[in-house]
């Protein structure tokens, strides 16, 4: 567990406490009065009668000779904390080295410094009875009781961010504070459960008692406690969100256990300091940033034009890249030569406050243009026109800084643009792009007309037959270069943008620049106007056959309402003719499949964070967008990576496209070899569980950093066959065998390899999900010893090959 002296968020529990039922102490681990225990590196710790738990020091990760005075599971690795004494502005009590801790005579526990001055005591709740000994129960519980067996204090009475089973509150609720500078919290943003009493009762549930009496489970959701195999505790996290966990008490295979998720609450972080009055904090992820929910956690990143103030803490906020000076803006509040700035836009977010001006109604050209002259003007906030009968929206003007911003797909349906200055930091060349100014070759014309009309007459009538003549050239020009020009054209039914053969021909530089040559078409590298940042890979569809043409057509309208992190993002497209091109995104890092089986081996880490990827984006894919998508050829070179190493599915609009709710399609055999599911060769209706099967593939091409299908002494070898025997026959270590991170993490292999294995199964009913799979890869589900995934007799020689 992460130390709670490590974040500058804290998010603290309110508890109204009821009379507690008092526990006989085990008289054999007592804790007698003038016991005490010191600070000295050794972990000496008072421990419970079954080992599970123990009291004592805990040193504080990256505080050298600092040491925390706390409760933990003793047989846990990494010993998590399930308690700490806490200061009296409810922040840790950090102790230096030699500090210690005793029972007094008293009947109270005091932690005291070298210097023997006070820094936390315990407070006893009866004066009157006099102390008899201390103890660590199995519970988890620190008490110290009194002669006449009555608890003088116990640690479950005042708990910090964790609660475990036996304990009670009366009220829990969550709200927020800035630590350790706030002391007054700001509102509640969450109450957990509406009723009386907190219960997390013996037998691993938690449950809400209320006003009637009536008891009602809260968590966990659809999952059968074991108290007697698991350990459980409930802990509220840095982020705000409070989660419950379970851990194997005999965690099997020798690679150890970890704490799995089985609940969590809120379901959306993000979203509880939106919807309610702990908006007016700066949420979970600081000032200028964008808080999206990933499995239960706040993902916090940096929008456009801003980054960290600590790259080691995202979730104190993010600081602007530049600087705004008073010279930059003129009296009246407008903007000094604002050609300097661009705009970068995010769909799906939205800073609901710190606005000040609104335009409505307002088409995206003008929420950009307002933005871009007003000085004042961080980022425009535009509701999509496309929800507008008359295609126009409305645009919210926000100043810094910006609090709690969000993204989500599908409660958010306005665009972020943010205002950036442009890379170059200067006036744009005569070969850049310019806006759309219809009138700026008339009003050079007038100009020049004005000045001549000064003459005499008879050279203003020889100079009107001249400037007639450049007005018209000027108007000619104007007009057919109107569709080389990069102007705000959005496609409202398609949420993309519409290019002119042109425009693309132009950003390609005629097509000089070959990324890639795939079964639809060739990919190019371009480069447009940084709205749509400094490059783009531009897809040129070959017009073969009718397919690709209905192909084409289901891509754009699909797939401009489509978007997920690990997607690969449409931007636009050009339907000019017999021209069909899309514009995509440029990942700067390639595919997948150049990354994986390259010279240099990526990290072990890097592959598990990739995998997780993907199977997320296909979980949107399959799941989450309006309408289902199959890809039908998953693999490494449809995967590409950007800049940060963030995996991205390319191509999944080209893939059969399930409409009216269909949930299966017969079609010929797509994708390629060493990919394909079985289905597609049985003329068996093809499901999403194909690409649940080309996925298994591709992560154990992950896993191994091997090719699916490789020839070896002249032999086909199947990676499928190969690594499930170096599994049935427990040899797991040679599938990463010069991989020495990956061997060291032998765990997490195993858990990734049996996850493959069910993902490959024969019959498509046996696969999991890719919801599923995504939760067994991220840990929040237990993953079961799969089957042999193959017919019988189908085996091949791979493992003596590969071997």
């Amino acid at each position: 567990m992460a130390s709670p002296l490590c974040h500058l968020h804290l998010f603290l529990l309110i508890f109204i406490t009821n009379p507690w039922i008092f526990t006989t102490v085990d008289a054999q681990h007592n804790v007698s009065v003038g016991d005490f225990l010191s600070a000295d590196g050794e972990s000496a710790a008072w421990q419970s009668p079954s080992g599970d738990f123990a009291f004592g020091f805990r040193p504080i990760p990256g505080k050298e000779h600092m040491f925390l005075l706390a409760i933990w599971y003793a047989k846990v690795p990494g010993n998590t904390i399930v308690w700490y004494a806490n200061s009296n502005t409810q922040s840790p009590a950090a102790a230096v080295r030699n500090s210690k801790v005793e029972l007094t005579g008293t009947g109270r526990l005091m932690l005291t410094d070298p210097g023997n001055n006070e820094l936390w005591s315990s407070r006893s709740a009866i004066n009157d009875s006099r102390v008899s000994h201390a103890a660590m129960l199995d519970t988890g519980n620190f008490v110290i009781a009194s002669e006449n067996s009555s608890n003088l204090w116990e640690s479950f009475k005042y708990p910090t961010d964790t609660i475990l089973p036996d304990q009670e509150l009366d009220v829990m609720t969550l709200f927020f504070r800035l630590w350790p500078k706030q002391i007054t919290p700001y509102n509640t943003y969450y109450t957990l459960g509406a009723g009386s009493q907190f219960i997390f009762d013996d037998s691993g549930y938690i449950q809400i008692r209320n006003s009637s009496g009536r008891v009602l489970k809260l968590a966990p959701e659809n999952v059968v406690s074991r108290p007697d195999s698991n350990y459980y505790r409930a802990t509220l996290g840095f982020d705000g969100v409070f989660t419950f966990y379970s851990y194997p008490r005999n965690p099997s295979g020798g690679g150890g256990g970890r704490w799995s998720v089985l609940w969590f609450a809120p379901d959306d972080i993000c979203r509880r300091f939106v919807d309610n009055t702990a908006a007016l904090g700066t949420g979970p992820c600081g000032y200028n940033s964008i808080c999206e929910p990933i499995n239960g956690r706040p993902n916090c990143t940096c929008p456009p034009g801003f980054s960290f103030l600590d790259e080691k803490n995202p979730y104190i906020g993010c600081k602007q890249d530049y600087t705004s000076y008073p010279e930059d803006c003129n009296t009246d509040g407008s903007t000094i030569d604002s050609d300097r700035f661009e705009f970068e836009s995010i769909s799906f977010a939205d800073f609901p406050f710190s606005d000040y001006g609104i335009l409505q109604p307002a088409t995206e050209l003008e929420c950009r243009q307002s933005c871009l002259l007003d000085c004042s003007c961080a980022v425009a906030i535009l509701q999509d026109p496309s929800l507008s009968p008359h295609g126009t929206g409305t645009c919210w003007k926000k100043k810094l800084p910006l609090s709690n911003g969000w993204f989500n797909r599908q409660a958010i349906d306005r665009t972020a643009l943010f205002k950036v200055p442009k890379s170059n930091g200067s006036r744009k060349s005569p070969d850049t792009p310019q806006p759309c100014r219809g009138n700026q070759n008339q009003n050079q014309a007038v100009l020049i007309l004005s000045v001549l009309l000064g003459t005499s007459a008879i050279f203003n009538f020889i100079s009107l037959a001249a400037i007639s003549s450049i007005w018209f050239c000027l108007y000619r020009k104007r007009l057919r270069d109107a569709d080389d020009t990069v102007c705000s054209r959005r496609d409202f039914e398609t949420n993309l943008r519409s290019f002119t053969y042109k425009e693309v021909e132009r950003a390609t530089n005629g097509f000089k620049e070959q990324l890639g040559k795939g079964a639809f078409g060739t990919v190019y590298k371009g480069e447009l106007s940084s709205i749509y940042g400094n490059f783009v890979a531009v897809k040129k569809l070959e017009k073969v056959i009718q397919e690709g043409e209905k192909e084409f057509k289901t891509e754009v309208k699909v797939i401009g309402q489509t978007h997920h992190k690990n997607l690969v993002r449409l931007l636009g497209y050009c339907d000019d003719d017999e021209h069909r091109l899309l514009v995509y995104e440029f990942m700067s890092n390639g595919s997948l499949s150049s990354f994986l089986f390259g010279v240099l081996r990526p990290s072990w880490q890097q592959r598990l964070q990739i995998a997780s990827g993907i199977a997320k984006g296909l979980t949107y894919l399959h799941e989450e967008c309006s309408t289902q998508i199959i890809h039908c050829d998953i693999k490494p070179q449809n995967i590409l990576l950007d800049d940060n190493l963030t995996a991205k599915i390319s191509d999944f609009g080209l893939a059969k496209l399930l409409i009216n709710n269909k949930t299966q399609t017969l079609t010929g055999v797509r994708g390629t070899k060493g990919y394909v599911a079985p289905e597609w060769f049985r003329n068996t209706p093809v499901t999403v569980k194909v690409d649940v099967y080309s996925f298994g593939v591709m992560l154990l091409e992950i896993i191994c950093c091997r090719k699916s299908v490789e020839f070896v002494m002249e032999e086909e070898a199947i990676l499928t066959e190969w690594a499930y025997n170096c599994y049935s026959e427990g040899m797991i270590e040679k599938l990463v065998e010069n991989d020495e991170e990956a061997r060291k993490d032998l765990g997490r292999l195993e858990m990734q390899l049996k996850v493959a294995i069910w993902c490959v199964q024969y019959e498509p009913l046996l696969r999991p999900s890719m919801r599923t799979v995504s939760m067994m890869l991220d840990g929040a589900v237990q993953v079961p010893s799969p089957p042999c995934p193959f017919p019988l007799n189908s085996m091949s020689k791979s493992l003596k090959i590969m071997v």
